[in-house]
């Protein structure tokens, strides 16, 4: 059964007359006929009668009419979909963000990517790393943007975008608001927070260790915003990316001897063929003025 049979069969039935049904379909009267005859033979029956100037359905017509014109309408539908797919019209793009990175400074990259693509939908998704890349390798999202202190595996593609400081974040009026940099042998004693989905968790704590620095750990917590609030409310303080504090009533200073740093990347899987929505969302955080 070909689509050009059901076209021809559909205009017959809303015509009741082949001639008329012809023009309409822009073929001649002989063509539509043979396609027709060639779905009656498919379907087994005669689906019209034609009786001098009288042309009706037959029961088997009739039986499948309404059949017809939905294969008809979902392959148009079909048709418009992919066309605005390609098109990027109403193009779906599931993004992979690590929950640690500052939403203020990424959404004025999503901000701007809207501007530039109105079709293209995207549904974001938060989650850790290791979480994040095993989404990807189901294709259950498209992209991630994150980071981690060891290298992704051979699988992934990884494209940097930005480079990002470590700070101590800390309460107003805390000891730490007179330094302009923090030595990290200087936050020994002090009441730690700690964000437990921080990648550069144990990282950290390993560096602190080895050089024998003592931390008294007050809350934990997976959410940022509630680690956030704490320091604002002079619970303690934490180490975190320089773009993340976005609570008023934080305080930040970068923190040295050793300089901790994360390289925010674009990862894919390699060799994964990239939709049109999903290639202009890689072409743009590409070009994106990431200023670190």
């Amino acid at each position: 059964m070909e689509m050009h049979q059901i076209r021809y069969f559909l205009a017959v039935c809303d015509a009741l007359n082949f001639t008329r049904a012809a023009e309409t379909c822009n073929v001649t009267q002989p063509a539509l006929t043979r396609a027709i005859q060639k779905l009656e033979e498919e379907l087994g029956g005669l689906l019209f009668r034609r009786e001098r100037n009288l042309t009706h359905l037959t029961d088997l017509g009739g039986l499948m009419r309404p059949h017809l014109e939905q294969v008809l309408t979902q392959t148009e539908t079909a048709k418009s979909t992919a066309v605005g797919f390609l098109k990027l019209d109403k193009a779906a793009l599931n993004l992979g963000v690590m929950c640690t990175i500052g939403p203020v400074r990424f959404v004025s990259f999503l901000a701007e990517f809207r501007r530039r693509n109105p079709g293209i939908d995207v549904s974001l998704q938060e989650g850790v790393p290791l979480r994040l890349a095993e989404l990807l390798t189901e294709g259950k999202i498209d992209i991630a943007v994150m980071a981690q202190p060891q290298t992704f595996g051979e699988r992934f593609d990884v494209r940097r975008l930005y480079r990002e400081r470590f700070v101590i974040a800390f309460p107003t009026g805390h000891r730490f608001q007179e330094r302009n940099i923090v030595v990290l042998a200087e936050v020994a004693g002090e009441n730690y927070l700690a964000r437990l989905n921080c990648e550069y968790l144990d990282h950290i704590r390993d560096i602190r260790e080895s050089r024998g620095i003592p931390m008294t750990y007050g809350y934990k917590s997976e959410r940022e915003d509630w680690i956030q609030t704490m320091i604002a409310a002079g619970m303690g303080i934490s180490f975190m990316p320089e773009f993340s504090p976005a609570l008023p009533g934080i305080m930040t200073r970068y923190v040295t001897d050793p300089d901790i740093v994360r390289e925010v990347a674009l990862v894919t899987i390699a060799g994964r063929r990239f939709s049109p929505a999903v290639t202009a969302f890689v072409r743009e955080l590409k070009a994106y003025k990431w200023r670190d």
